[in-house]
This record gives structure tokens, sequence and C-alpha cells, in this order.
């Protein structure tokens, strides 16, 4: 079964916003905190549809509060590390929370750089999970340079099956996805029943603009990418990424040339 629900924006929170307790949620969305550990699929999948039409226009800190107390430790925030955003709103708002990174290998050595940096400098628990196959057993099996012949597969085995093992454990994971960042992601979800890993997906700066990243990110001096300033809008592996020209998608950085839009991860 594959549950819909109107989808709204999750707004920026303004400055000084309090983060909402189980009381609060209740009151505001009238929310009650779930003992997931009980619940089977069709009922995440009931509890996520419900989530998502009652925070549907909910700012981003009170989206991952509910998460947060809803999942407790089985949840994990996955960040890109293309600037510090999505960590540091984890931080503020559960702090000691497990955050993802995938290490495909082939990242700029400024990502790891700012990686490195957000784990120093938030309070979150940094995982970084890495292929199971390194890049030297690719080559062995696949040839050189895999990501120019076939950049399905290449994705596949450095960030779709590094995803699926760092998730096992976890019943949901938060995403700093954004419905502005390009056409194939304009009707993502605030909350969702993610059917292909049987986990609950929360999105919660997903009805956030470029500008209001950037805003928040001034207002919580948040940690950026350095590769931000020189171009460079999305920011993935670094022999399929380029900088952006004006007036480009966000995303047409990404397998520039290519047909090929998404690395599999969200698809």
């Amino acid at each position: 079964m594959t549950a819909t629900s109107p989808w709204g924006r999750a707004r920026p929170s303004a400055p000084g916003s309090d983060i909402k307790d189980a009381t609060a949620l209740r009151q505001s969305y009238g929310l009650v905190v779930a003992d997931v550990e009980r619940l089977g699929d069709a009922e995440l999948e009931l509890l996520a549809t419900d989530a998502d039409r009652r925070l549907a226009d909910a700012p981003a800190e009170d989206v991952l509060a509910w998460a947060r107390l809803t999942f407790g430790d089985r949840l994990v925030v996955l960040a890109s590390m293309a600037d510090g955003v999505v960590a540091n709103l984890a931080g503020r708002v559960a702090p000691g929370v497990d955050v993802g990174f995938l290490d495909t290998g082939l990242h700029f050595i400024e990502t790891l750089g700012t990686r490195d940096a957000i784990a120093a400098t938030l309070p979150i628990n940094v995982i970084t999970a890495v292929p199971a196959l390194s890049l030297a057993d690719q080559e062995r099996d696949h040839g050189p340079a895999l990501w120019e012949r076939d950049p399905d597969r290449c994705c596949a085995l450095r960030k779709v099956e590094p995803l699926g093992r760092l998730l096992d454990t976890y019943r949901a994971w938060a995403t700093g996805l954004r419905r502005d960042e390009s056409a194939s992601r304009a009707d993502t979800p605030v909350v969702a029943w993610d059917e292909r890993r049987r986990k609950v997906k929360v999105n919660p700066i997903v009805g956030w603009t470029a500008h209001d990243v950037d805003a928040y990110a001034a207002r919580h001096h948040v940690l950026v990418n350095p590769l931000k300033q020189i171009g460079y809008a999305s920011i993935g592996c670094a022999p399929c990424t380029r900088p952006v020209g004006e007036g480009e998608d966000q995303r047409a950085g990404r397998w520039a040339g290519a047909t090929k839009t998404e690395c599999g991860i969200h698809t």
C-alpha cells in the first residue's frame, strides 16, 4: 500500500524559536508520540501519513522534534556535508542524535573537511558509512572509472548499498531534501513511508528555498562547504560534480552531460 497525503511547506523557523516537547507538539498539531517499537510496517505507514498531514506547514524544528521524540535512538539524520545546515538543525533539536555521512571514496577534500569540522563542533554523533567495495576492488570487478561508463552502477555500489547497511538498525531517517532543488523533487512530502527500505522518511527542510538555507546558515553561524563559494550549488562526488552556471537548476552540476539526475538513495 502506498500512502498519499496533501503536501505542504515546512517553514523556516523564526530566530530564537523554542524546541517543542511532546506536550507542545500534541497541543500544536494533535500529535501523540507513539511507541514505534510495537508498530509494524502498516502502522508505521499510517503514522507517517498522519504526521505528514499534521506537520505539512510546521517549522523544520517541529518536524525534526517530532521525529526524535517518536523514534528516539532509532532515528538517523543523513547529511551530505554540502553544508552544515541539517547537521546544525539536528544538533539544536536533538543533541546526541546519529548523523550519517556516505563516504564514497570519491568526495572532494573540502567535503571531508566539512564533515570533520561539523563532527568536532556540534553535539551530534557523526557516523561515516563506506561502500563494501574499495575503489581498487571496484576497478578490479567493474573496470576503471565506472562513474564515466555506468554512473548508475557506480552510485548503487558507492551510495545506495552503504546507505542500506547504515539504515539497518534504524526505523526512521531524516534528510535535507528540498523541493526547489530540481523538478524530480518538487513533490517531496514532509513525512513519508519509504516502501523500499521499510522506514519512515522525514524531510524537515523540504519546503525551504536556497535563500532560506542561506538565511539559516547566517543566523546560526553554520559551517558551509567552501565549494559553495565557487559555484558548486549541489555537491556530490568529485568526478561527477561541476559548478552551476547562472540560471541553471541547482543540481545541474551533478552528472553534467548525462540524463542522470539522482544518485538513487532518494528514488
